[in-house]
């Protein structure tokens, strides 16, 4: 099996990194410059920041700090949150970033998602898909955050998107943030064989086995992570980590 790319997804919040759990309950981890450093030394293939509060407060994207994550960082990365603008993605590339993940407003606005990737490539644009299991409908798609249902399928919504021309989607189950008890494999299954476009696994790894299963079972392009990269043992100590080379070259032969 080819290697697939395994990316710490780190969660921003006032410019700090945090790390959920079902979206709720964040705990503090640290300073995003160290820990890129961190990053930089296992050489780590890339990386996702996601503002968990940009869209709920309106925030504009913190354009200082990305080009201070630019300067320190060795490997290409993604910033997400609160993008609704094309002058933003636009700000956010100069500012060092090789691409951005969009959520809330390739759903509200139908013809932004078109625009930017029409502007920008697809190659340069990501959409991040949330999705939570309902009581009777099963898996909807969320946003803002989690906390607003578009009464959507994730696969309706995946296709959705890849009719419009992103790069790959980001696919992140709300229901297994931060627990760290495996993918949801139906989930990621699913929508890897509704659509063409690369599908990146999110939500509850716990193992280096669950990235394997997660792209042989679930059949997904890459894979991406917060809690395993950033808290080791029973009492979450925070402890920032990557697996070898060798360890990941094992993983997927």
């Amino acid at each position: 099996m080819k290697i697939k790319r395994i990316i710490p997804c780190l969660l921003l919040r006032n410019n700090g990194l945090v790390k959920t759990v079902k979206f709720k309950d964040s705990t503090y981890i640290g300073d995003p410059i160290n820990t890129v450093k961190i990053f930089n030394e296992k050489e780590v293939d890339e990386l996702f920041f996601l503002d968990i509060d940009a869209t709920r407060l309106h925030k504009e994207p913190p354009y200082e700090l990305i080009q201070n994550i630019a300067s320190e960082c060795f490997m290409p990365f993604a910033y997400g949150g609160g993008i609704h603008l094309l002058q933003q993605i636009e700000r956010i590339i100069k500012s060092g970033a090789e691409k951005v993940i969009i959520n809330t407003n390739a759903f509200l606005q139908k013809e932004f998602l078109a625009e930017a990737v029409h502007q920008f490539g697809s190659s340069t644009i990501a959409v991040s898909i949330d999705v939570k299991r309902e009581f009777l409908k099963g898996n909807v798609v969320y946003v803002k955050g989690g906390t607003q249902s578009t009464g959507l399928t994730p696969v309706a919504y995946a296709r959705r998107i890849e009719d419009a021309g992103a790069g790959e989607i980001l696919i992140n189950s709300i229901d297994r943030d931060g627990v760290m008890e495996g993918f949801d494999i139906e989930l990621i299954k699913s929508i890897s064989n509704s659509i063409r476009i690369p599908v990146i696994a999110c939500g509850g790894a716990g193992t280096l086995n669950d990235f394997k299963l997660a792209v042989k079972e679930g059949g997904a392009s890459a894979v991406a992570a917060g809690s395993f990269f950033v808290f080791h043992g029973k009492r979450r100590a925070v402890l920032i980590t990557y697996p070898s080379y060798s360890e990941i070259s094992d993983l997927f032969n």
